[in-house]
């Protein structure tokens, strides 16, 4: 077993170098975009920026997971995907298909996606199954209380950190027990996902017991409510405020950095590696 790799689909990633990944929205209601990139020549055309900024993983979502969301059917969501999958799989980067439903997930490894990163960690086993047919997809698993429509009403920990570091370990080995490589799996402690802000800050402060676990931890807390509640500013000029928090992560060893402004990003994290060679 090397744990210094992370095998994502067709790419065998160095643990010890940052990733950044970009997200491309396909939904008419992003909370982060307003659906600028709904349609596919948008959404493309967004993520080949992305890529020429920096970004080595595109995560597409076809269904927007934001507090208060509706589900749609997989077939919608499908469609919504699928089209811009196919555009971006020959460019050079691994594609990533952010969703829940095991039917698209089936759907976008069958595409060719190289990576499912599924916001309910993978516990239905229809798609614990289907992740396991494909030998060489990476998975990310995120830790959610509650389901989108309602997970913020009420978000309820007794020790937030022990509890969502204990829940994720489980999860992944679940995926270990069905037969899933362990260098295939990365962790996402859900920032925003059934969580106060409390709850998000307190799991940033102590990240490292996450990463403790040994498995590349990927956070996604990019113009998330977490950051406009300490810096008071709408979701379009939150850039500043998350990449300071992509670098807090970086700092206590998170690996992949899921953001919306690459270039920003890519300028820091390689100030940060600057800094690393020095000691």
């Amino acid at each position: 077993m090397m744990r210094d790799i992370w095998q994502c689909g067709r790419f065998a990633f160095n643990r010890s170098q940052p990733i950044i990944m970009g997200v491309v929205n396909v939904t008419p209601d992003s909370f982060s975009d307003g659906g600028l990139n709904f349609a596919t020549e948008n959404a493309v055309r967004h993520a080949r920026q992305l890529i020429d900024q920096g970004a080595l993983i595109i995560d597409l979502g076809g269904e927007s997971t934001r507090p208060g969301a509706s589900s749609i059917t997989f077939e919608q969501e499908i469609k919504r995907v699928m089209p811009v999958l196919h555009a971006l799989r020959h460019l050079g980067v691994a594609i990533s298909v952010d969703t829940r439903k095991p039917e698209v997930m089936r759907a976008a490894l069958e595409a060719g996606a190289d990576m499912i990163n599924d916001i309910d960690g993978f516990r239905n086993p229809i798609s614990r199954q289907i992740v396991s047919d494909y030998p060489s997809c990476g998975l990310c698993v995120m830790h959610m209380q509650g389901e989108p429509m309602t997970m913020q009403h009420a978000p309820n920990y007794t020790d937030v950190v022990t509890e969502v570091v204990k829940a994720l370990h489980d999860d992944a080995l679940a995926l270990i027990a069905q037969g899933i490589n362990r260098n295939r799996i990365s962790l996402d402690p859900g920032f925003g996902f059934g969580k106060t802000i409390e709850h998000n800050y307190s799991i940033l402060a102590h990240l490292d017991q996450l990463v403790a676990l040994d498995f590349p931890v990927l956070i996604g807390l990019s113009r998330k409510s977490m950051i406009g509640s300490v810096i008071n500013k709408p979701v379009d000029q939150r850039m500043v405020g998350s990449v300071a928090g992509a670098l807090i992560a970086l700092e206590q060893g998170a690996m992949i950095l899921r953001v919306h402004d690459v270039d920003a990003t890519q300028d820091a994290v390689k100030v940060w590696q600057a800094t690393q060679q020095k000691k």
